[in-house]
């Protein structure tokens, strides 16, 4: 790896630090990516990595180690969670009671709690995963009865590409329905994380509440 590069991503993150508000954290979404990449990531400060795919987080995650907090930020297939909770310290996208279930049982197992988020389907796109917002309500209240599951909130995508301001009515929408279960006083949650906004929108997702944002390009460049 030619050392510009990689210190191109450094200035990228130490960028991207300076510029995000207080209190808003930032997730690399390390889709794609080296562990020789992800390590100049977090040399220059990056915390949390965002993985979508569970072999090519096992792979990263044998030379990094859990020197940082490994979030699952794709979609999570059922015959993968027990590998999945070995090495996630979060999954963002829990959007069936299904999966829930299965994730609970697999933490069980290793005497594991782990913290997830409701991925929420904002534009009910049907391309794309998620709950749709009126399943929101009766799927948290179904995870706060699931003993190894803790839940801290909501995640949404938006769209990936175009005009960030078409993101917007849906990043309105998932912080209103996080307001509205924090308002529940649900037993055992304990909801501070709103996961929205990526490369192309995630300034207008802060703009509307979000709490963390996961920035693949903008950290690590255009994939090929």
């Amino acid at each position: 790896m030619l050392g510009p590069e990689l210190e191109q991503i450094k200035q990228n993150v130490r960028q991207l630090i300076n510029e995000l508000p207080p209190g808003v954290e930032l997730v690399a979404a390390a889709k794609q990516q080296t562990a020789e990449k992800i390590m100049a990531a977090i040399e220059a400060g990056v915390r949390i990595i965002g993985e979508n795919y569970v072999q090519e987080a096992a792979e990263a995650f044998q030379a990094i180690g859990p020197r940082v907090q490994w979030s699952f930020i794709g979609h999570l297939q059922k015959n993968k969670v027990k590998r999945a909770i070995e090495i996630f310290d979060i999954i963002e996208t829990v959007d069936s009671l299904e999966l829930a279930e299965e994730i609970n049982k697999r933490c069980a197992a290793l005497g594991k709690n782990m913290p997830v988020l409701i991925e929420v389907n904002s534009g009910r796109e049907p391309q794309k995963f998620g709950a749709r917002p009126e399943e929101v309500e009766p799927l948290a209240r179904a995870i706060i009865a699931l003993p190894n599951l803790k839940l801290r909130g909501l995640m949404t995508m938006g769209p990936f590409e175009g005009d960030p301001e078409q993101a917007r009515p849906y990043f309105r929408l998932t912080r209103q329905l996080f307001e509205q279960l924090k308002g529940l006083n649900l037993p055992g949650a304990e909801l501070n994380i709103l996961s929205m906004g990526m490369t192309n929108s995630y300034r207008v997702a802060i703009e509307e509440g979000a709490t963390r944002v996961r920035l693949g390009t903008r950290i690590f460049g255009p994939r090929f």
